[in-house]
């Protein structure tokens, strides 16, 4: 067992308990007052720190050695999201509809704990590293651009950021050079007709028959507009009109998300969207009202720290334990951090069907296995000792 690893176990602990504090006390998109005060004070514990709040509900602690060299950041996104939690534990969350259910608490504690082992050994490093803990991942246009132009990343050479997923079993690395993740974007679509009796639909123009025409005629755009080699997702995810059985109502309301990892892709999709919209609406006699709105951009990694980001996984802890990906369609307002410096981001699996550890992300039931923590902590202490290393 090499000195890394028996330091990561010693501290496995605390790092357990954190992550349960945090979990116990999730909070929404730029309301995590608590869990940034938390970190906050815990922060304040480790000696050699200089400690900010670049927003009210993020934290930055940054590592000076005084001695040159790169100056490295690295990045934990902190918030929770809108769902009950209906998982039996004994430190499920205290606040009523809202829940760590994307693994936001494991990435906290984790980055937390490196803090803390990382400190311990100042004379060992160079250069400056800057621990960002950040708020409103959660929710577009995402805290990533309010810290960014807070300045934490003003004069820094490169940056990383990890995030625990279901879909690889724990111990995992998910490791994919280039464009990682989707853009995310939405798209609200409302169909303008003239309501009236059920009995009468001859007076009426029915926003609901043309609303339904337009959802089948959606799943085309992919399948018919999109080159067989370009991916992308479109998903209709609400629909909503009417209010009693007997009424046909004047409007009626899609909302959809568009998943694309090519700009070229997004731009034609946002197009067919709005031509299909309008075209199938006034084809039946109603109007469209189409919005689109661009969420968070793909996520590039950096090849040269793809490439070393690899090598150390496969080092530290075995080459069976990198998993090379595919883009995946998940998206993370990380992609701004690496827009302004390189960047590698890691998924580290956190799925164990064995421990019940296997519900899917956003899901009331989603449960990290927390021998994934370990993975985590020893890889963030390890790629920043490579970096910052004497």
């Amino acid at each position: 067992m090499n000195e890394l690893h028996s330091r990561v176990l010693r501290q496995k602990d605390e790092l357990i308990n954190d992550r349960r504090w945090l979990h116990q006390h999730a909070e929404l998109s730029w309301e995590e007052t608590e869990t940034a005060d938390y970190l906050e004070s815990k922060l304040r514990e480790i000696k050699g720190l200089t400690l900010s709040r670049p927003t009210p509900t993020s934290v930055m602690a940054v590592l000076k050695t005084g001695r040159p060299g790169p100056v490295v950041a690295i990045r934990a996104d902190i918030d929770a999201l809108p769902i009950q939690e209906e998982n039996e534990l004994e430190y499920c969350s205290v606040h009523s509809g809202v829940m760590h259910a994307c693994g936001h608490d494991g990435h906290a504690a984790i980055l937390l704990n490196a803090v803390r082992i990382l400190c311990e050994e100042p004379e060992l490093l160079k250069g400056e590293i800057r621990f960002v803990f950040q708020h409103a991942e959660e929710t577009p246009p995402g805290g990533a651009v309010e810290v960014i132009a807070a300045g934490v990343l003003d004069g820094v050479d490169e940056v990383y950021g990890l995030h625990l997923t279901s879909i690889l079993p724990t111990g995992q690395f998910g490791v994919c050079e280039g464009v990682l993740t989707s853009a995310t974007d939405r798209f609200d679509v409302t169909i303008h007709g003239k309501g009236g009796h059920s009995s009468m639909p001859h007076e009426c123009v029915d926003p609901i028959v043309t609303g339904a025409e337009l959802i089948c005629a959606l799943q085309t755009v992919v399948s018919r507009s999109i080159a067989p080699a370009d991916a992308a997702v479109l998903s209709v995810c609400r629909a909503e009109g009417g209010s009693a059985y007997n009424v046909i109502p004047n409007t009626f309301s899609l909302t959809g998300s568009v998943r694309t990892y090519n700009e070229d892709v997004r731009a034609r999709i946002e197009q067919r969207i709005k031509s299909l919209s309008e075209g199938i609406a006034a084809a039946n006699g109603a109007a469209a009202e189409f919005s689109y709105s661009r969420g968070y951009d793909s996520i590039v990694n950096n090849t040269e720290l793809t490439i070393m980001g690899r090598k150390l996984i496969a080092d530290t802890f075995g080459a069976q334990h990198v998993t090379e990906l595919s883009p995946i369609a998940p998206g993370d307002d990380f992609c701004y951090y690496s827009q302004k410096c390189p960047g590698f981001f890691v998924e580290l699996g956190a799925a164990n069907h064995a421990l019940g550890s296997d519900a899917p992300h956003h899901n009331p039931k989603y449960r990290m296995d927390e021998e994934a923590l370990v993975y985590g902590l020893e890889y963030t202490v390890a790629i920043l000792r490579s970096r910052c290393g004497e």
